[in-house]
């Protein structure tokens, strides 16, 4: 076996140990470009993990006729993918070995769709982008230039990492479609190596061989000498879940305000008002001090409630509601947070991920949303547009359709906001454009203030 595929297994595990490995369900998505076997990918999965049901399965081989069984209509469920034979939408599947449960997105590898690859990362705990090393320029011999990857493995990889995705892992796909697999597979992972580095990419899991067509190191190890690491599946099984950070200050959207149900001497009138929503980081206890945003009023949390039920705390990443020790004016939309943990502003840089066929341009107006709030915003400055080929800054007076770049925002109203780098939900808004009502961008705040 190289040098060089001696190290795949240990960039594969540096993540867990077997110690601390993680039985939480794994929220995944596929990712990559158009053809790279993301389908077929899952498919095989499902299959392998006998995760389709009977009646799927006859339907497969009914339409297959004898020929076999196409594993990437498992996910794409709309007619329109099955005519055209590609993703258009995110399709959701689940399965579960043994040892872990697991809920895959299939994002579009289509550049139009590329809002819905963005929205399936969003939540997701690992991102596995598929390389079709088929569509490559392998080259024989070591006269060759570098091999260079597709814009939309790029792009896709690029993006799961701006989103903080925890770990990304590269599947080398179609290695039963060439001539020397090792050697094709060492030079794809040594220009995917490139890249990793080149982009400040930090959660790479690992770099896999597989073929989703036949099976191949998906769901068990692959049979050949020049590769000793692990199944795609044996991957995923150890990869950990995203932790929200439970130390430290208060963070809670307030999704949905309800009145308690149960029962008053003084009349429903004054029954108390229940805060509910997830939350983004920190946690609650009776007694703590809070501070609601955006009106700054302080109070002190009477109860919490989580399920229905009064419990002791709850923690980050958990959907609890909030009873506070006196009224206050709270509504969907605003946030509850520990005093003084929260500086609003109405002037922020942030990395725009630009998904709309409208360019966004210098001073159009637009509507955003952070958490549950709605707020009109303008697009101040676009302070440079990132190359998805070199990965290098350059000057941009608009950003087209999947650009993505630096800009400057400036609210209508003030939000408490907080670099993405430190929390996915304080740091996240969507643009909306005000005219079309399309979701034409996803904003990652870098700095405020």
């Amino acid at each position: 076996m190289s040098a060089v595929l001696k190290q795949a297994a240990p960039v594969a595990d540096h993540r867990v140990t077997s110690e601390g490995t993680d039985h939480r369900a794994l929220r995944f998505l596929t990712a990559g470009s158009v053809d790279d076997g993301k389908s077929t990918l899952i498919g095989r999965l499902l299959f392998d993990s006998q995760a389709i049901l009977a009646d799927q399965l006859n339907a497969l081989e009914q339409r297959a006729a004898g020929a076999p069984v196409d594993l990437s209509l498992l996910t794409d469920g709309l007619e329109a993918e099955r005519e055209q034979g590609i993703t258009i939408d995110v399709a959701f599947r689940y399965f579960a070995t043994r040892s872990r449960k697991f809920i895959i997105a299939d994002a579009p590898g289509h550049e139009q769709y590329t809002r819905n690859m963005v929205t399936a990362a969003a939540g997701s705990d690992a991102a596995v982008v598929l390389v079709d090393i088929t569509k490559l320029d392998i080259g024989k011999g070591g006269q060759h230039p570098p091999v260079q990857l597709l814009p939309q493995t790029r792009r896709h990889a690029l993006l799961a990492h701006l989103l903080r995705v925890p770990s990304i892992v590269f599947a080398v796909n179609k290695l039963d479609a060439v001539a020397d697999p090792q050697a094709a597979f060492e030079a794809t992972r040594a220009a995917l190596l490139a890249f990793v580095a080149e982009a400040g990419i930090t959660g790479l899991a690992g770099i896999l061989p597989v073929s989703a067509l036949r099976g191949d190191n998906v769901t068990l190890p692959l049979n050949a000498p020049w590769y000793d690491g692990p199944s795609l599946l044996q991957l995923l099984e150890r990869l950990p879940t995203t932790q929200e950070r439970t130390e430290g200050a208060l963070l809670q959207p307030v999704q949905y305000v309800a009145r308690d149900a149960g029962d008053d001497a003084k009349g429903a009138g004054h029954l108390p008002r229940v805060f509910w929503g997830r939350i983004a980081h920190g946690s609650v206890r009776a007694g703590d001090a809070v501070q609601v945003f955006p009106s700054g009023e302080r109070a002190v949390v009477a109860e919490v409630r989580r399920a229905g039920s009064t419990v002791a705390a709850a923690l980050a990443g958990e959907s609890a509601g909030i009873v506070l020790d006196r009224q206050l004016d709270i509504s969907r939309g605003d946030w509850i947070a520990s005093p003084g943990g929260l500086r609003p502003v109405q002037r922020f840089t942030a990395t725009l991920a630009w998904l709309d066929t409208e360019p966004a341009t210098v001073g159009r107006k637009y509507w955003v949303r952070h958490g549950n709030r709605w707020v009109q915003a303008r697009l101040s400055a676009i302070e440079h547009q990132i190359d998805i080929h070199s990965l290098a800054p350059v000057d941009a007076h608009a950003l087209t359709v999947n650009q993505i770049g630096q800009v400057v925002i400036e609210l209508q109203q003030a939000l408490p906001l907080e670099p993405y780098a430190d929390n996915r939900v304080g740091g996240a808004l969507i643009v909306v454009d005000p005219a079309t009502h399309r979701t034409s961008g996803a904003l990652l705040v870098r700095s405020a203030g």
